[in-house]
């Protein structure tokens, strides 16, 4: 009995202060959780009108996009500054910012949360080519970072822990991939791993799982993928993927880090002098491409990938690029959304244009998931989550070592053309002398 109780004190089940730090990260687990299945919900049915609107007539798109990048950015400027963008450098910034400074509430509050999960609909809605996962890590970390507000005085866990833990448990509920959002915080947000940060990490991802799950379903992201037997004929694909999509994500990850630095002439002049304006210019831009594409670079790319890998559509050899162009041009106007789910597609669509000149080497559905994974690393230089977050969401347990390896290489590739992209953003964001949200604040101390 005496042992019984040693081990009841050791884990500290009889106190009071301890359950209740439990359960507020139980319960900010379970609220990131919910939001992240509500952003998905109102995203689906966002895409959903955005494309009975374009079936209505093509030429809808030259009229709403446009209005739609206008209102998101003057509202986003107004009343929710700091839910521009993706949403992951910001919770980098956050987490790299010293203890107990403005900074972090400066990108992470439940107030840009409310922003994003709205005008990151809005922005679907209006058939910008963004993602939702990215926004759901900010989405997260805001949550699980206002809810220490509620932890007992004296309490262990640090605010660093309950932000990490949420951007985990936003990407893991984004995409159902538990394990990748371990991974993810590791590699990308964090890019270290500490013994006291590993309880409250692996409780909100848990939590945040089981809604998704009980709330949509045990279901696969882009369902199951038949692949046949691998053998030594994938090494040929995995190479080719590699070099060319690493070329082309590193090229879409330098394009993006220009929305860092300041523009000439008199582009440049609109876009700082008046980006409500040129957020309009771009949703003109992506209206376009979706006319000239028969509507299929907007949204986030969701459901073509899914198209794609169940052999349902055959997209044209211009899919890949058109989608590539209007991603970037979607995040240079300032609007909420994440640049995830469009790599993936953009993989995918490289993966097609590749197919023909590889069919005797691998299936399609192989070579448009070493494209997905090679592509993805490129742009996020994240390797170890890409083939991860690939893994899971195609159940293609079968390619394991070829997409570890496809992701490896295309990552050594793609450092040749960028530097690592959401860090970059995130180091622009916490010491450019103009911040890109209100107040002008002091750069705050690195760790």
């Amino acid at each position: 009995m005496q042992g019984i109780s040693r081990a009841f004190r050791a884990q500290r089940l009889t106190q009071w202060q301890a359950w209740h730090e439990r359960l507020v990260i139980w319960g900010a687990a379970v609220a990131t959780g919910a939001v992240i299945v509500l952003f998905a919900r109102l995203g689906d049915w966002a895409g959903e009108i955005f494309a009975h609107a374009h079936a209505l007539s093509p030429w809808a798109g030259l009229l709403i996009t446009p209005f739609a990048g206008m209102a998101i950015v003057a509202i986003a400027r107004r009343w929710f500054p700091g839910s521009e963008g993706s949403g992951i450098p910001q919770t980098i910034a956050a987490l790299e910012a010293a203890e107990g400074t403005v900074e972090r509430g400066r990108f992470l509050s439940l107030r840009i949360a409310f922003g994003k999960l709205w005008l990151g609909t809005a922005a679907l809605a209006g058939g910008f080519s963004v993602g939702r996962e990215g926004p759901s890590v900010q989405m997260g970390a805001s949550i699980m970072y206002a809810f220490r507000r509620l932890l007992p005085r004296g309490h262990s866990i640090r605010a660093r822990d309950m932000m990490l833990a949420g951007g985990a448990a936003g990407i893991a509920a984004a995409f159902n991939t538990p394990l990748a959002g371990i991974v993810f915080a590791i590699e990308e947000l964090s890019r270290r791993f500490e013994q006291r940060t590993n309880g409250v990490l692996l409780t909100a991802i848990v939590l945040a799982g089981l809604v998704s799950i009980s709330l949509q379903g045990n279901y696969l992201y882009f369902g199951h993928l038949s692949v046949e037997m691998i053998d030594h004929r994938i090494l040929w694909p995995v190479l080719i993927c590699a070099i060319v999509c690493g070329t082309a994500g590193g090229i879409m990850s330098r394009l993006l880090l220009y929305s860092t630095t300041p523009w000439r002439g008199l582009l440049g002049r609109v876009r700082h002098g008046k980006p409500i304006i040129f957020a309009g210019l771009c949703g003109l831009v992506v209206a376009l491409l979706g006319l000239l594409t028969r509507g299929e670079v907007h949204g986030s790319g969701y459901l073509t990938t899914q198209a794609m890998l169940s052999n349902d559509i055959l997209v044209e050899w211009y899919y890949a690029p058109a989608k590539l162009l209007a991603t970037v041009v979607s995040y240079f106007s300032g609007i909420p959304g994440g640049i995830f789910a469009p790599s993936l597609a953009i993989g995918a669509g490289i993966g097609r244009d590749l197919e023909p000149l590889l069919s005797d080497f691998a299936v399609a559905g192989s070579i448009y998931a070493l494209c997905m994974a090679a592509f993805m690393t490129a742009v996020t230089q994240a390797p170890i989550t890409s083939f991860i977050i690939v893994m899971e969401m195609i159940d293609g347990h079968e390619m394991v070592l070829s997409l570890m390896a496809v992701t490896l290489l295309s990552s050594l590739v793609a450092r040749i053309f960028s530097p690592p992209l959401y860090h970059t953003l995130a180091q622009a964001m916490t010491f450019a002398p103009k911040p890109l949200t209100p107040p002008t604040i002091a750069p705050a101390d690195r760790r």
